[in-house]
């Protein structure tokens, strides 16, 4: 009966456990993602001023080249001080900065040098968060 018991729990352990822990590249992709989703949400709510002018569009794509570039200009971006959503936001910008300046700085690669893709919306068909190797 112990026997039996201690191989079910060894069995609930296994398949309640993650098989893999994500990736830097997926975890890059995902916060990437997120934060242009909220970007986009930000400027559909957002009134219009100095803050909104100042802050440079976020449509990131993490195997453009200029995307670092991107992301340093926004974590800049004057004029923005007192909103607590763009305050967040920057935040959030600055952890993915941070991890694929740091953490994740070997592990990507950078398909693309147009600077110009990260003005306009991603293309619906985005890369899978995995490449197959």
């Amino acid at each position: 009966m112990k026997l039996f018991l201690s191989l079910s729990a060894l069995c609930l352990f296994f398949l309640s456990a993650s098989s893999a822990p994500p990736t830097c590249y997926s975890r890059v992709f995902t916060l990437s993602q997120e934060i242009t989703h909220s970007f986009q949400m930000f400027q559909k709510t957002a009134p219009s001023g100095p803050c909104m002018a100042s802050l440079p569009t976020l449509y990131l794509d993490i195997h453009n080249s200029c995307v670092m570039t991107k992301l340093r200009a926004f974590i800049s971006a004057p004029k923005c001080g007192r909103m607590p959503r763009v305050t967040a936001l920057k935040k959030r910008v600055r952890s993915l900065y941070n991890i694929m300046n740091t953490n994740c700085k070997r592990d990507l690669v950078f398909f693309i040098n147009d600077c110009d893709a990260l003005e306009r919306p991603l293309s619906p068909t985005t890369p899978n968060p995995e490449p197959s190797i």
